[in-house]
């Protein structure tokens, strides 16, 4: 571990045990790769169940009668119309109307809500918008994510837990406990499969982790979840989206709520809306392996894109990634994707390209 990293996952030791040297995101020691094959990963989310650590997400609780004012004007949505066990997935924007982050934000009931985010400028901008207000803000590292992913994911988190998950729709979380641990569940993830996020205690979250592996859960590394999240049409802060996107030009559109009072960046974004100058696309690769990413899109001799997220699925046999293109261009379209190393073809294809009705989320 760096001397750079701020921040550590009590999971720390498990993941230097698989051959994780961990690598930074967001300032923790994270598992982009162990010494197991990240397609046999990929295969346990696909066929079973695989577990990541996602402790390098930021949890943030928001406390007090202030909370809803607050967090209207921090994000895109109606914060208003998520009722007590509910979450939403959302934007946090700049003044500018670009994209700061990404984030989904919980009402855990009594006036508390959770915000759980990654690298972008949420926690900065959410003092912001709680000046003044009769509210309260702690960051917490002491509480742990663990995120169950795969087809036999409830079947193997309810055989050890108090309550009924199966009751558990899409975006609810409820307080549990799993394997004897309080908890708090989360039917979220980010893989495409249905799964659920362990909310837990670093006190507890090893004991979890290691109950998790006794009944065959996979841990998997984030060089899988690229994978499994690329596959699934699903974006990472700072490579698929940044502060130079709006909502509307990387398909997040359906996280603004236009009706509401005004929030940051909300007059701007709206000013903005129709006048993109780029889409994120799928795109599939004409080449045997994963590209490097930052390579160019070009057509008729004109750039018109980048590749910002690349990977190559074993599953599907084909080399993948997402990209910005030039707004009009259609699905369907061969471009010419070059680098100093690569020069090949590369078609816009319809994302996602697993399981395009997201049926096994939403089961």
């Amino acid at each position: 571990m760096t001397e750079e990293l701020s921040r550590t996952s009590a999971l720390a030791s498990r993941h230097t045990a698989l051959g994780s040297g961990l690598e930074d995101w967001n300032g923790m020691g994270t598992a982009w790769s162990y010494a197991t094959d990240p397609n046999d990963e990929h295969n346990a989310v696909r066929e079973h169940a695989g577990m990541f650590d996602m402790s390098p997400l930021k949890k943030i609780f928001v406390r007090g009668v202030g909370a809803v004012e607050t967090l209207n004007h921090l994000t895109t949505r109606d914060i208003s119309k998520i009722a007590p066990g509910k979450a939403a997935y959302l934007c946090v924007l700049t003044d500018e109307g670009g994209i700061a982050d990404d984030a989904i934000v919980y009402n855990n009931g009594n006036d508390e809500w959770m915000i759980v985010h990654g690298s972008g400028d949420t926690m900065a901008l959410l003092q912001a918008s709680a000046a003044n207000k009769d509210v309260t803000i702690e960051f917490s590292d002491e509480l742990h994510d663990i995120s169950v992913q795969g087809p036999k994911s409830l079947e193997i988190l309810d055989s050890g837990c108090d309550i009924d998950l199966s009751k558990l729709a899409y975006f609810e979380h409820t307080n549990a406990m799993l394997f004897g641990h309080p908890c708090r569940i989360s039917r979220t993830g980010y893989s495409g499969e249905r799964g659920y996020e362990i909310f837990a205690d670093a006190s507890i979250v090893c004991d979890i982790w290691d109950k998790l592996v006794s009944v065959g859960v996979m841990p998997c590394s984030f060089t899988a979840l690229d994978k499994v999240r690329i596959e699934a049409g699903l974006l990472f802060y700072g490579y698929d989206m940044t502060g130079e996107n709006t909502p509307w030009e990387v398909g997040l559109g359906f996280t603004v709520s236009k009706k509401k009072d005004d929030f940051r960046g909300k007059s701007a974004i709206m000013e903005k809306l129709g006048q993109e100058k780029i889409k994120n696309v799928c795109i599939e690769i004409d080449y045997p392996d994963m590209v490097a990413g930052g390579e160019s899109l070009m057509k008729g001799g004109v750039n018109v894109g980048v590749v910002n997220s690349p990977c190559f699925s074993h599953r599907l046999g084909k080399s993948l990634a997402l990209a910005h293109v030039n707004s009009g261009i259609a699905t369907g379209t061969i471009l010419q994707l070059i680098s100093d190393e690569i020069e090949t073809s590369a078609t816009i294809v319809s994302s996602p390209v697993y399981d395009p009705l997201k049926l096994k989320t939403h089961a």
